[in-house]
């Protein structure tokens, strides 16, 4: 059973609701992405709750007792034009009264890290972040140093035809598990944001940790034990394979894609309070998860609409082959 696992998440999705509102898809999917041990790359135009639903979640989450005192539980890293990679993962110094050098960890070095506004900075900074998004360690000074285990980054993006941006190159997005936008919020949910303002600003100052990052290791543990039938395996590679085909994609989704849409699916589950992995988890989930991780050729029909007509077959192939079965 995942009932740990799903307590978990439960109690991040009822404390990121007090103070995102309108945003339970959202929230849904951030929460998955960290049972899953993935990263999520929020998109969309400045003043959409970017930010704010990345520093509640860092404040949610405590480190636990005797942790490692270079490794926090959140940093926020501002990406601008001249950042450099050491102010990213950290610098060697020199202490000229012991005659020793000694490395300065970075704010890579954090359980959750808010990657904010990460296309404003350039090429060098953004590739400094692959071996670190990839491996979960950081190679300085021909010296290779571990990060945390827990480590999440939540990297935001303002779209690209905005002044100052730099595109990020594909080989990074594929580090995302899933690139999530986050438009324009309803019109009920905007009144109650205006007429609760002040309430949901003091919510965010006064909040206090609700889980622990051994509770969060645990959830993940306990997420890999979902059960993924056969049938699921096989529909994962035929979507994969899909994309690979397809005259409208220059080049499809890879085997990385393929775990990693796995690996979502389990943690939907979870959140889900289930144990086995069923079509309608990957039907939630294969456009946050594959459409960040394809080229399109250009083409009258927008991405996710050729993405859509890919897929949908697919699954309903599977949903009938379980329908039989029963």
């Amino acid at each position: 059973m995942v009932q740990e696992a799903f307590t978990v998440a439960s109690t991040l999705r009822t404390s990121l609701g007090k103070v995102i509102r309108g945003r339970d898809d959202t929230i849904a999917l951030v929460v998955a992405a960290i049972l899953a041990d993935g990263h999520v790359l929020l998109e969309d135009y400045p003043g959409s709750g970017k930010t704010t639903l990345a520093k509640t979640l860092g404040r949610l989450i405590a480190a636990d007792e005797g942790s490692n005192r270079d490794c926090l539980p959140f940093r926020r890293i501002q990406f601008t034009p001249d950042l450099l990679p050491g102010d990213v993962l950290g610098v060697t110094v020199f202490e000229p009264q012991s005659g020793n050098f000694r490395f300065q960890h970075g704010p890579i070095f954090a359980h959750i890290v808010l990657a904010d506004e990460i296309n404003r900075t350039g090429p060098k900074v953004q590739a400094a972040f692959l071996e670190c998004m990839a491996e979960k360690q950081v190679t300085i000074d021909n010296v290779t140093r571990p990060i945390d285990d827990l480590f999440f980054v939540l990297g935001t993006q303002n779209p690209l035809d905005i002044a100052g941006t730099y595109p990020l190159p594909i080989v990074q997005l594929d580090r995302f598990l899933m690139k999530i936008p986050m438009p324009y919020v309803s019109a009920s949910y905007e009144e109650e944001i205006l007429r609760d303002a002040e309430n949901i600003h003091h919510e965010l100052e006064n909040l206090s940790p609700v889980v622990t990052r051994s509770a969060i290791l645990a959830a993940r543990r306990e997420t890999k034990t979902v059960h993924i039938s056969a049938a699921i395996r096989e529909c994962l590679v035929n979507m994969m394979q899909a994309t690979r085909t397809s005259p409208a994609i220059q080049f499809g989704a890879s085997t990385r894609a393929a775990l990693m849409l796995q690996s979502a699916a389990q943690a939907w589950a979870v959140i889900h309070d289930r144990d086995f992995v069923t079509e309608d988890d990957l039907k939630a989930l294969y456009r946050p998860v594959l459409l960040h991780r394809m080229k399109f050729h250009p083409g009258p029909q927008e991405p996710g609409s050729v993405l859509e007509h890919l897929m949908v077959p697919i699954l309903e192939k599977l949903i009938a082959s379980q329908v039989i079965r029963r």
